[in-house]
């Protein structure tokens, strides 16, 4: 009978391997103290030929009792060594060979290669025990069970997996009969076992001189990702770190030819704290070129959820402590696991000191094929990393997955070196010795190819010798179709990011200000210790939500401590300028100051809020005495705080004086009064509690049309395994009844503000609504109270709009990007939800809307729709996930032309950062007049936004500042202020000197050292 390859492998496999799954007898109880009883059970396999059992952290034990025959087909074993190959899904896995453990793992060591014996005897009995518990969110199984008999050369397995790798290389050959010199006469066996090893050995010899590997180099590079928090503790975290480095430093000392790689300078920074004797073998072995820190950010955040400062950050720190312990600058951003990567990412890391971008997330895409294994990344102002789309982590040594990988590599990019990453990940490990001993072995075979261990940086500038700037180039952000509910999951994540942010620019602002006007100690070490812990938590599992519910209160706590440090920095920096300010004497003899502080860099006006001092009533009055329009409410004392500069105060008093009523009840109204003022004229409507109408005044524009505004949309968003990861694609046609209007509350209707309040319901949740209209104010804003108490629901607001464009408009860090509403590929209409920052809009050239937003991140768009993501309620990892109070703000806002001359970015800024205001510090009266306002910084630049105004890491003395251009503008740095006498020289994101000037590109981010010029 003629064979074919295929036929060939699967008959050379038979003398091999040994499928036993179906061998097992399983019981609740323990083997260990006695062999199984009679009244085990055997297991029974389910239709994917597993061995299930229920989930819930359920306990289950199999056994079984290997008797090793005297030879296979004639082939003695005595030249055989025996392993156990094991798969398995479980949250623990123990493994036991005569009651003694030889094995564990988990959920992400999830397979292994057990040596049972090296030397068999026949008759010999060996004992197979595991312990198997089941994860606490699915049902366990035990997926693989096979004996492998492995001798030296000619060994069949080996020259199987030879013929299976032959056949990835010349695949013409997987189909056609062999030619006769390769047939194997079977049937010598078992009476004569070595003429048929002798031309099994002919075989190989043939093989190897004419189906010999194709040129090139497949490069090794140890491997271990490990979350920092995932489904388990940080606590975990530190103990899988230090056992995984132990294993990888014990196996170099007995494979020299062994390099590793790991990420994540916290971690580095954890083990040196609290394992200096292991971080010195760590720092040893870097010095030796066998351990490559790829640690070039702090962590590995999530990148679409961040501003574009956490990421500066996120370098600064992750390659200050690289430059410090390691004496080096990582070249390589590693980061294989982030769920999708902004468009900025490319400037962001070359001024980080970085050359390349490596992941491999974007293999997870549900829709599309990622094209490019290796390009050039291209972000808006032009700035490019060599991008290196990786073989998947967590992988073993496994030669047909290698050859197909290395295959597909060539053919995609025409280059003949590839990177195979061997390693047990997810939750540490890294390579095992079985794993290091297979790829040995495969280093002597003529069919595979050239293997050799590399870190990833001397890979990829090897690659940068051979590709030039023909490699392709993709202009466009990384977005990863999958995991899109993670911009929306856990929702008091997103929230204490975006206050942590703010708060920190501010505290920083404000404290660099008073430390160089008067000399008070700058609290650096205090702000780098709440940035790292607001950099830990950004995480890409912990900010996106896909976590366990202890890590989240662990992250609470970390974020309290942060916002507590930042809050009180900003405040005790505030009170020390405005104690510099020359006093003023007060207009009326009890009259209090009042101190509006703008954090921003241009000038506004907004309504502010301060409590009461007392129970009287309170008037606010300008610096001469004029009475300015205010308020009271309840404990509150509001009032219209006009052209407060930016980076600056202006002053107000307030004294005892009655004021009259603020609001009407409107009781006899059968549905709210219209809110109005000199911008939008906004009606609700009384049967649901949507928007029926808004109208700009300004444009005589309708801005919606007539299926109204702010509506509640719940869908039904179950069915995914990566429950917190991912929503239902097919939720739209699953949705849930209405939100019902309870009631509606005219709680405002004064000169200030006008306020109506209404109350829905849904399912088993309120959700309470403020829509709030400013006397002065171009924007509608909605105050949203939730008590969340869905489960698997997912709640949107949607926008429909009377205009219509092929595009939306969205915030990422540090620009915007415009993606379609009307797609007209595959991968265009993946992005069905995307990621924004602080804002999205719709626009046309003379007419646009944009939602901007405090706190949340999934918004998906149609021609003429907005609809922004509020809540889910997925149910792994946390049962409890997002139920319970939230608050929401968010804000519609018409204007003319597109988000450009809308000025949305400032809309958006000024939504996530109002004005401050402080009472009583200044509080001394003097006859001596003094500004009623003062500026302590200015950027004479609409189109700039400033980032962060900070000491500098190495000189007390001098001071960074840092812009990005928000319009794709070109401009100039002209600073006013306390600054305005330094001398600026730029500087790259690391705080080192770089070439440029005041001029800025547009789309891009510039940093500046100011010096004093004396």
């Amino acid at each position: 009978m003629t064979q074919s390859f295929q036929h060939l492998q699967a008959q050379l496999q038979s003398l091999s391997r040994q499928d036993i799954l179906p061998h097992w007898r399983q019981s609740r109880e323990s083997p260990l103290t006695s062999q199984p009883e009679s009244g085990w059970q055997r297991v029974q396999l389910n239709d994917r030929g597993h061995i299930p059992w229920s989930r819930g952290n359920q306990e289950l034990w199999l056994s079984q009792t290997l008797v090793i025959p005297d030879s296979c087909q004639g082939i003695s074993l005595a030249d055989y060594r025996l392993y156990l190959s094991l798969r398995w899904w479980a949250d623990l896995a123990e493994f036991y060979v005569n009651g003694e453990r030889h094995h564990s793992g988990d959920l992400f060591d999830c397979f292994g290669r057990i040596l049972l014996q090296d030397c068999l005897q026949p008759g010999q009995e060996i004992h197979l025990s595991l312990y198997l518990v089941s994860p606490n969110h699915d049902e366990g199984a035990l997926v693989t069970s096979e004996l492998l008999y492995e001798r030296d050369d000619p060994d069949p397995g080996f020259i199987a997996d030879e013929l299976a790798v032959c056949a990835k290389f010349y695949p013409q050959l997987r189909d056609n009969p062999l030619p006769e010199t390769l047939q194997l006469d079977f049937s010598q066996l078992p009476q004569q076992p070595n003429l048929f090893l002798a031309e099994l050995q002919r075989l190989q010899t043939y093989l190897a001189q004419h189906y010999p590997s194709p040129p090139g180099t497949l490069y090794l590079m140890g491997h271990a990702h490990l979350d920092m928090a995932w489904l388990w503790p940080l606590a975990d975290t530190w103990t899988a770190a230090q056992c995984t480095f132990e294993s990888v430093l014990n196996l170099q000392n007995q494979f020299p030819e062994l390099i590793f790689s790991h990420s994540s300078a916290a971690l580095y920074d954890w083990i040196e704290q609290h394992r200096p004797d292991l971080f010195a073998q760590i720092q040893t072995q870097v010095k030796r070129g066998v351990w490559e820190v790829a640690a070039g950010l702090w962590v590995e955040p999530e990148l679409n959820l961040i501003s574009g400062e956490s990421i500066v950050r996120q370098l600064l720190y992750g390659q200050g402590y690289v430059q410090k312990k390691f004496q080096q600058t990582v070249r390589v951003a590693w980061l294989p696991d982030s769920f999708g990567f902004c468009w900025q990412l490319p400037q962001l890391l070359k001024q980080g000191g970085i050359d390349y971008f490596v992941t491999q997330k974007l293999r997870w895409n549900d829709t599309t094929t990622f094209p490019h294994q290796l390009f050039w990344w291209e972000s808006p102002e032009g700035s490019r990393v060599l991008s290196l789309m990786s073989a998947p982590i967590g992988q073993g040594i496994d030669p047909e997955a290698m050859a197909d990988y290395w295959a597909d590599w060539r053919e995609n990019t025409g280059v003949e070196e590839g990177l195979w990453l061997p390693g047990v990940g997810d939750h540490g490990g890294g390579p095992t010795r079985d794993m290091l001993e297979v790829a040995r072995r495969w280093q002597g075979s003529a069919l595979f190819p050239r293997l050799a261990f590399s870190s990833a940086t001397d890979y990829l500038d090897r690659l940068q010798g051979q590709v030039d700037r023909s490699c392709p180039v993709w202009r466009d952000e990384l977005y990863l179709e999958f995991h899109r509910g993670c911009y929306t999951t856990e929702g008091d994540r997103k929230l204490a990011n975006r206050q942590g942010e703010r708060l920190l620019y501010e505290a920083e602002l404000f404290a660099s200000l008073a430390s160089y006007s008067s000399g008070v100690p700058y609290p650096q070490d205090s702000l780098e210790t709440a940035w790292k812990g607001l950099l830990l938590n950004q995480f890409h599992d912990i900010l996106p939500g896909s976590t366990i519910p202890q890590v989240l209160e662990e992250a609470n706590h970390l974020s309290a401590a942060g916002l507590a440090t930042a809050t009180q920095i900003r405040d005790e920096a505030i009170a020390t300028l405005l104690q510099q300010l020359p006093p003023s004497p007060p207009p009326y003899p009890e009259a209090i100051p009042v101190y509006v502080v703008n954090s921003l860099t241009w000038g506004r006006s907004h309504l502010v809020s301060l409590p009461r001092p007392d129970e009287q009533s309170w008037r606010v009055c300008d610096d001469a005495g004029t009475p300015i329009l205010s308020q009271q409410r309840q404990s509150q004392l509001q009032f219209q705080a006009k052209e407060v500069p930016g980076v600056g105060v202006r002053r107000y008093w307030i004294y005892p004086e009655e004021l009259p009523p603020y609001y009407s009840t409107a009781s006899s109204r059968l549905t709210p009064p219209p809110l109005e003022n000199a911008f939008l004229r906004v009606t609700i409507d009384g049967e649901t509690g949507n928007i029926q109408e808004i109208f700009d005044k300004v444009r005589q524009q309708q801005v919606l049309n007539s299926l109204g505004g702010n509506c509640l949309q719940a869908y039904e968003d179950k069915g995914q395994y990566w429950d917190a990861w991912n929503i239902d694609p097919n939720y739209e046609q699953h949705p849930l009844p209405a939100a019902e209007l309870e009631t509606w509350e005219l709680l405002e209707f004064g000169e200030l503000q006008q306020r109506v309040r209404v109350i829905r319901r849904l399912g088993d949740s309120r959700i309470g609504q403020d829509y709030i209209l400013e006397q002065e104010s171009p924007l509608l804003r909605i105050e949203t109270d939730i008590d969340w108490q869905e489960t698997q629901t997912l709640l949107k607001v949607a926008f429909h709009l009377n205009l219509e464009s092929d595009v939306a408009t969205y915030e990422i860090p540090c620009g915007a990007i415009a993606r379609p509403t009307q797609p007209q590929t595959p991968a265009e209409a993946a992005k069905w939800e995307v990621p924004a920052l602080q804002w999205a809009d719709i626009s046309n050239s003379e007419f646009g809307v944009s939602l901007l937003q405090d706190c949340k991140h999934g918004y998906d768009a149609k021609a003429n729709q907005l609809r922004l993501t509020l809540l889910r309620s997925s149910q792994w990892p946390n049962p409890q996930s997002d139920r319970g109070q939230h608050h929401i703000t968010y804000a519609i806002y018409p204007h003319g032309g597109d988000w450009k001359s809308g000025q949305t970015v400032r809309r958006a800024y000024e939504l996530n950062q109002p004005l401050l205001v402080y009472t009583d510090i200044n509080d001394r009266g003097d006859d001596r007049p003094s500004p009623s306002c003062h500026q302590w910084l200015s950027l004479n630049s609409e189109n700039l936004i400033l980032m962060a105004l900070k000491q500098s890491e190495t000189d007390k003395n001098d001071w960074i500042l840092r812009v990005y251009d928000s319009l794709g503008e070109s401009s100039q740095l002209e600073i006013e202020g306390l600054f305005n006498q330094m001398g600026l020289t730029r500087a790259n994101l690391l705080e080192q000197d770089a070439p440029g000037e005041r001029a800025i590109a547009p789309w891009q981010i510039a940093s500046f050292r100011l010096t004093s010029s004396d």
